[in-house]
């Protein structure tokens, strides 16, 4: 478990807005040297100014997380200023809906680029770094948190190609997990699962990279984006609250973090469908009226 921040490292993705701005504001306040990475200069620009003034030691870099040969860079300029990482975060996402079959391949790569890949690179990229850290000090500890969503347990529908990406991360997590224990007692790793907490993650479009455009959007894009924007507006949970979680988790090296526990109910519904051999749940049950005027959009159209 990691319990003890003071001077230690976190590399945090996305850490601009959101999840990491808070993740990135606690590690701070407890003392972390922090490398922020994120897409957007003005709010990575506003990260560091605040963070810095608070007395964090700070590497910031507007990096794009599903490029291979910038992660690569990131990863040698975090070990040359700071050394292995003790807490690495990450985090980067992007939102996007509409029936899976209406997704442009432009739209399937820039959603798996930063919401699967970028973790990929952060794990393949840090992870070497932390075990030979482990191993030249036996006092060493180190966490790898991975963001992924209830979408990753769940698979509601007209939003698949987020599904998809987010399903990749929980597996990549809970591999990474199973592999850790086999090489090593000393670094950690969990997988985030928050539900609807306003992060700004739809309007995610404002960063999409120029030589991946979007086509016109589908009535069912529309839709989606209406519906996610609506549910992530009215969240009450905060993502101070999520941040909070995080750093409990790594304090008790617990690798399930959800944001909304009582949505383990639709996970627990969806894992019966399967050992009991059922054909997937109405997703709408508890609230068929939603269902309805979906269907009632869609089909419209």
């Amino acid at each position: 478990m990691l319990n003890e921040f003071k001077d230690k490292t976190a590399v945090i993705t996305g850490a601009g807005s959101g999840f990491g701005l808070e993740v990135a504001r606690i590690a701070a306040a407890r003392g972390m040297r922090l490398a922020l990475l994120d897409v957007q200069q003005d709010a990575l620009d506003r990260a560091r100014a605040e963070l810095e003034a608070a007395g964090a030691q700070v590497l910031a870099q507007r990096v794009d997380v599903s490029s291979a040969e910038a992660m690569e860079a990131l990863a040698q300029a975090v070990f040359a200023r700071f050394g292995a990482p003790h807490f690495v975060f990450n985090n980067a996402g992007v939102g996007a809906g509409g029936l899976v079959w209406e997704n442009t391949v432009k739209d399937w790569e820039w959603v798996l680029g930063v919401n699967l890949w970028g973790v990929i690179h952060g794990v393949r990229l840090f992870t070497p770094m932390m075990l030979a850290a482990a191993q030249a000090d036996p006092a060493w500890r180190g966490h790898i948190v991975n963001t992924a969503s209830m979408a990753g347990l769940l698979a509601p529908p007209n939003m698949g190609i987020y599904n998809v990406s987010k399903h990749a991360v929980v597996s990549l997590s809970e591999t990474l997990y199973q592999d850790l224990r086999l090489v090593t007692d000393q670094i950690g790793a969990s997988v985030l699962c928050p539900y609807f907490v306003p992060t700004g993650i739809h309007q995610s479009e404002r960063n999409r990279p120029q030589d991946m455009p979007a086509d016109k959007p589908t009535q069912s894009q529309l839709i989606g984006q209406a519906m996610i924007g609506k549910a992530v507006g009215s969240g009450k949970v905060t993502a101070v609250d999520v941040a909070n979680k995080v750093f409990a988790a790594l304090e008790a090296d617990h690798f399930y973090i959800f944001s909304h526990p009582h949505a383990l109910g639709n996970v627990k519904t969806r894992l019966d469908d399967i050992v009991g051999q059922r054909n997937p749940t109405d997703p709408f049950a508890e609230r068929p009226e939603v269902g309805a005027r979906l269907k009632a959009a869609l089909r419209a159209g």
